[in-house]
């Protein structure tokens, strides 16, 4: 019988083996498709999305060049400090500068007058009023370590091209503001380098306005114009709007698709990057059949260990799984039963049985301002000083965090309460550093009464102390 109980045992124990194995296996799969998720989400999109930034802005040097050229030259400060008079030479600088560095638009916005003049001839005359005229009030308005912006925007000369603008203040010589000046890049040529950057980084790569609707994207877009309107994508369209910053992921065709966006101030637009779950299912699966074969052969080693260190470790786990570790208090699930059989035999007997808890006084404090570590020595002692009161007529349980239940047979109410003053008064009076306060709610068992109403009124009692000013033992 027991040769076959021991075999039985062994089977089970290889079983449990080689399940565990199987287990594992899963958790160092989910593990690793964390790690790898976590580090797509946390380091690797981000940190594309910075580079791009970066790259954007060096691969825009030559047009913000041309701008700072152009707001750094003597003739159209002057020539707008002179009043503006013949527009035609204003003109006729844009329409040079517009064929000697191949721009789409260069521009010319005077504050004083609100012109808006453009290679082409005086387009219109800014506004405040008018929400397409904002971009100027913005860059005036803008902080005066900011000398210009870069906006992509319609050309206000042809309302069916989109633009990459370079906006560039321009003041007097005496640094109060003139205007703005600037050229305009074709969005094509923007796209260029969104194509450039997807082959580089292999990423999806495409920027979204303020609405959500594509605006500048590479090739092999998925042909969604609004990110509204993508399966999955849809779900995160409010967060994506309204964060500087989103890292998150959704479900398209089936894949999982990893996504971080960007609000790029320059363009009031996002960028959006985005890379697919590429985790290789396949390899894993082979992985782990591999090691379902080797967890068999262990698992009859391991069964012959485990016979031998049963028994030793026996008593260790015994103990780890009765007290708290810590403090050496009981835990709460053994103190449970230990109260159970209590009042169990108090009901038998017909003898008294009370319940203490003690709840330390602001012990948050003592973490914030000693640090953790000195509040571990605070429990230590507390729980020491309370087992020389109570050493051999009851027991002490670590409860939760600071709160402590002492269970006292064969005591009433009053030798409880008196049993519970002689150990608040030594916590108080104890001069090491840091010095902390306890409250104690006492209260007796009453016939036929449950562990769960026993513990209620012994907690209500407490919190009567801490409400009557802490350092306090009260009794219900």
């Amino acid at each position: 019988m027991l040769i076959m109980t021991r075999k039985k045992f062994s089977w089970i124990l290889v079983t449990l083996i080689i399940f565990g194995f199987f287990v594992t296996s899963l958790v160092s799969y989910k593990v690793a498709h964390d790690t790898l998720e976590e580090q797509i989400n946390k380091d690797s999109l981000p940190l594309t999305s910075d580079n791009i930034y970066s790259e954007i802005q060096q691969d825009l040097i030559r047009p913000i060049f041309i701008s700072s050229l152009m707001a750094q030259d003597t003739f159209v400060r002057e020539w707008t400090l002179a009043g503006e008079q013949d527009p035609e030479r204003i003109i006729r600088y844009l329409r040079e500068i517009q064929r000697q560095y191949q721009t789409i638009s260069s521009f010319y916005i005077s504050d004083r007058t609100g012109h808006y003049y453009h290679y082409t001839g005086i387009l219109k005359q800014v506004s405040e009023s008018n929400p397409n005229d904002a971009w100027f009030y913005r860059v005036k308005n803008s902080a005066p370590d900011k000398n210009f912006e870069v906006n992509i925007d319609i050309d206000t000369a042809n309302s069916q091209q989109t633009v990459v603008f370079v906006n560039y203040k321009v003041f007097d010589f005496e640094n109060r503001f003139l205007g703005v000046i600037g050229v305009g890049l074709s969005s094509d040529a923007v796209s260029a380098l969104v194509e450039k950057y997807q082959k580089r980084y292999n990423r999806h790569i495409y920027f979204i306005n303020e609405l959500g609707e594509v605006t500048l994207h590479g090739s092999h877009h998925p042909g969604f114009d609004q990110i509204q309107q993508r399966e999955g994508l849809k779900t995160l369209a409010t967060q994506i709007l309204t964060s500087p910053s989103v890292g998150a992921s959704y479900y398209a065709d089936g894949q999982k698709v990893y996504l971080n966006s960007r609000w790029v101030d320059e363009f009031q637009w996002y960028i959006i990057v985005e890379q697919k779950d590429e985790f290789n299912h396949d390899i894993w699966f082979k992985a782990t059949l591999g090691n379902l074969a080797i967890s068999a052969f262990v698992a009859l080693g391991v069964l012959g260990l485990a016979q031998m260190s049963f028994r030793g470790y026996q008593k260790r786990l015994e103990d780890m799984a009765v007290r708290d570790k810590l403090t050496g208090a009981y835990n709460r699930q053994v103190f449970e039963e230990l109260v159970d059989d209590a009042i169990s035999l108090a009901n038998k007997e017909s003898h008294p049985l009370s319940l203490a808890v003690i709840d330390l006084d602001h012990f948050k404090q003592v973490n914030d301002n000693y640090g953790h570590p000195a509040g571990d020595l605070v429990l230590q002692r507390v729980v020491a000083l309370c087992q020389r009161h109570i050493a051999q007529v009851g027991t002490l349980c670590r409860w939760g965090g600071e709160e402590f239940v002492v269970l006292l047979p064969h005591m009433t109410q009053q030798e409880a309460y008196q049993r519970m003053e002689s150990i608040r008064a030594e916590i108080a009076m104890h001069a090491s550093q840091p010095q902390v306060t306890v409250s104690i709610g006492v209260v007796q068992y009453q016939q036929n009464e449950s562990l769960l109403h026993l513990f209620n009124r012994a907690d209500q009692a407490m919190y009567t102390a801490k409400s009557e000013g802490r350092n306090k033992v009260v009794g219900l």
